[in-house]
């Protein structure tokens, strides 16, 4: 769950999307702020996954 701070700035969670497709147990998932005026929509960023080896694409999860 998003954890809510005064201001603009908040946590949110990012998720592997090819890592449940793939079927390998466990998710990789990173926590990250962002500023909810200048992004309003869920976040896209490009990080290491750990499980697969490789760089893959981890989208917002609410």
């Amino acid at each position: 769950m998003a954890k809510k701070s005064k201001g603009n700035r908040i946590q949110v969670i990012i998720e592997c999307t090819e890592h449940k497709n793939s079927g390998v147990p466990g998710t990789s998932r990173y926590i990250t702020t962002k500023n909810r005026k200048n992004t309003p929509d869920r976040m896209e960023l490009k990080k290491y996954n750990r499980i697969l080896k490789k760089v893959t694409v981890h989208k917002e999860i609410k």
